[in-house]
């Protein structure tokens, strides 16, 4: 098995942690022997790819393929990663435009695919996605840990991609919004209401725009070009995961909430008063 990302604490407390420790988790992470493996496997073989189906016939070099884009639970989905990569993305009316799905589309736009079949993966193309396989395996673990810090690490990393795009304003929200983890961690940070998903799209937009105006000075997602925002709406995130969540074991007080919690049984508060009587 990888290696077990470590949060010593939830919310703010595990976020610093996190960011302090990143670089040697990932490495030793990276050294998994089965993370090992799969790159191993892919770099030494990519390369003999020269069409669709030589892809699609290797199970473990898809696997890596699909996971560097999170699709990794697509793998017994043959027929409908095949739809998305024989469509593409050039015609609007394709399989993966329609999907509207930013995981699809990049993929999509990585295996590019010809009129033939005929597939050509570059080296420095197999490089980027051995690093994002690397990169999307620990957040994927690291979910399995606490997965508000895998949803603010993908954040992270994603909206400042969105953001060095040049999109319009129109076009970066719209992009977020296609993303559910972006929009999970946007959501949240702007305090927005349950059920806000539903609404309208264009209405969305706005309202995230307004938000981006108030908090940051811009409305497109060209504000997350500052890392301090980023950082911003980072912590906006998880301190609103931790008032929905409630106290945990590392806030400040926590033993005596928990007592007038009921957190020493259903005659803990008995107890306890007739102990000190």
């Amino acid at each position: 098995m990888p290696f077990s990302p470590i949060i010593p604490a939830s919310g703010l407390a595990g976020w610093n942690f996190l960011e302090s420790s990143l670089a040697s988790q990932t490495e030793i992470f990276n050294r998994s022997p089965d993370i090992q493996r799969d790159v191993d496997y892919f770099s030494e073989n990519i390369g003999s790819v020269e069409t669709l189906d030589d892809l699609m016939s290797d199970r473990r070099l898809l696997t890596v393929a699909l996971g560097a884009f999170s699709l990794g639970e697509e793998i017994d989905k043959g027929a409908f990663v095949r739809k998305i990569l024989e469509e593409g993305t050039e015609d609007n009316s394709s399989f993966a435009v329609r999907l509207n799905n930013s995981d699809y589309l990049d993929l999509a736009n990585t295996f590019v695919v010809g009129d033939n079949g005929e597939l050509n993966i570059t080296a420095d193309t197999a490089a980027d996605i051995v690093l994002k396989y690397q990169t999307e395996s620990f957040e994927e673990e690291l979910g399995d840990v606490d997965n508000s810090m895998r949803l603010a690490l993908n954040f992270k990393r994603v909206i400042a991609d969105f953001a060095s795009q040049g999109l319009s304003e129109n076009a970066g929200w719209f992009k977020a919004m296609a993303s559910t983890p972006i929009r999970t961690v946007l959501e949240s940070a702007f305090n927005l209401p349950d059920g806000f998903s539903q609404l309208d799209l264009d209405f969305q937009k706005e309202i995230l725009a307004d938000k981006a105006k108030e908090f940051y000075g811009g409305t497109t997602v060209d504000v997350f070009n500052d890392p301090d925002v980023i950082e911003n709406t980072i912590r906006r995130y998880l301190l609103q995961e931790q008032i929905e969540l409630g106290p945990s074991a590392s806030t400040p007080g926590f033993a005596a909430i928990s007592i007038l919690n009921g957190g020493l049984g259903s005659t803990g508060i008995t107890n306890l008063l007739l102990s000190n009587s």
